[in-house]
């Protein structure tokens, strides 16, 4: 079990860090929540308190003999601050230690995520990102914010991401340290597939797979936590987007392969993660195919559908990186990285990541271990984990590689 400070600060999107508490006592976690007493105009520390089972104090004159100010942040294995106000912002930049959350980030010697909320003009005003830079210069995590719906009529930059994203790179930073969301992909354009491809047989059936495109989301959302600008490429996968990641829906390989093609042009970074049919029916029928009707089929005839990883690294510009997935087994021709390493060679892209599935693992689980395989031979272990942690593992390898690329041009 570990100690997480959940830090509120005093904005409306407050409410949300009910949810996000809840998120990380039930993946076990002992928190401590820590609010300015701006926060408690919008949620009382009885909420907190109830769903914590900690006490909630703002001040540094609260059980004295405790040391509270000192303490809380020296025993917590991970800070936390959702929402993080322009006005708490630029009081951890400055390191002042006016109330007890301040004086906690200042003896906290763990990773500091900081998840801001506030207005767009706030957001975007240059103090603001000074304030940013300074804190990420320093090794603490300052997350992009959402974009969309804000207080009253306005929207833009400036949202609170969902309770869920949040917890999930929370835990990537408990478990690999702040370096896992490195802000090292500021400026970059990165296209994701995600998700399995359906290949219609008539209005009701179509060959499918088993995909169901989380690690995707998981490489889509550490992208965007690491500064990405993010387009995820959908197959078919119905759950909320990953914040601060536009999303583009596909149905069939031909809708991805469209959908790819028109996004990659300016990408800097193209991830095929998505599982794409192989083959298709031949033929759509018009209405449903009935068992012991004349138009009942004896056989479906296949067709081949495109090798899209194949048509992206022909087409790729100068620089871009082409990383591609293989969900791998083995059998009596070789073990898994026989087969991956055959499939490199083939596909010619820059990175490979190898997927066993051997014994149904991965397939809609929620972690995973995966071996990134580069064309200049290089061979990357990402260790089991879950598949936020596992892309952040991907993506540190992808950034090592953009780094060397970037030396050389």
């Amino acid at each position: 079990m570990s100690s997480i400070v959940l830090g509120v600060s005093g904005g409306v999107a407050a409410y949300k860090a009910a949810l996000l508490l809840r998120a990380f006592t039930e993946a076990g976690h002992d928190v401590r929540v820590v609010p300015t007493p701006g926060a408690l105009h919008f949620v009382g520390a009885a909420t907190f308190e109830a769903l914590s089972g900690n006490p909630v104090t703002t001040d540094v004159w609260s059980d004295v003999p405790e040391v509270a100010h000192v303490r809380i942040g020296q025993n917590a294995d991970l800070v936390v601050v959702a929402p993080a106000t322009a006005d708490l912002l630029a009081r951890a930049a400055i390191g002042r230690a006016d109330d007890l959350l301040t004086a906690t980030l200042l003896t906290a010697s763990c990773p500091v995520v900081f998840v801001p909320a506030m207005h767009t003009e706030m957001w975007l005003h240059p103090a603001t990102q000074e304030n940013v830079a300074t804190l990420r210069r320093r090794g603490a995590v300052v997350l992009p914010p959402a974009v969309g719906r804000l207080t009253g009529p306005d929207s833009g930059p400036g949202r609170l991401p969902e309770p869920a994203d949040i917890a999930a790179l929370a835990g990537v930073v408990l478990e690999h340290g702040a370096g896992a969301l490195a802000h090292d992909l500021s400026g970059r354009r990165v296209v994701i597939s995600a998700g399995g491809t359906r290949e219609p047989l008539d209005p009701v059936r179509y060959l499918g797979n088993r995909s169901s495109g989380k690690q995707g989301w998981a490489l889509a959302r550490v992208a965007a936590a690491r500064g990405a600008e993010v387009v995820l490429v959908a197959a078919n996968v119905e759950v909320p987007a990953p914040f601060g990641v536009r999303v583009v829906p596909v149905g069939t390989a031909e809708e991805l392969r469209t959908a790819m093609h028109a996004e990659a042009k300016e990408a800097d970074v193209v991830v095929m993660s998505a599982a794409v049919a192989d083959f298709r029916p031949a033929t759509e029928a018009a209405t449903k195919l009935k068992k012991g009707s004349a138009a009942e089929p004896t056989a479906v005839p296949l067709a081949r559908n495109p090798d899209v990883l194949v048509e992206l690294v022909a087409e790729r510009a100068p620089g871009r990186l082409v990383v591609g997935f293989a969900a791998e087994t083995g059998d009596d021709e070789g073990d898994v990285l026989t087969h991956a390493r055959a499939k490199l060679a083939r596909k010619g892209c820059d990175l490979l990541v190898v997927n066993d599935v051997s014994a149904g693992q991965v397939f809609g689980r929620p972690d995973n271990a995966v071996v990134v395989l580069g064309a200049d031979g290089s061979v990357t272990d990402v260790p089991h984990g879950g598949k936020d942690a596992v892309a952040a593992g991907i993506w540190a390898a992808i950034s090592t590689r953009l780094g060397a690329s970037r030396g050389t041009d």
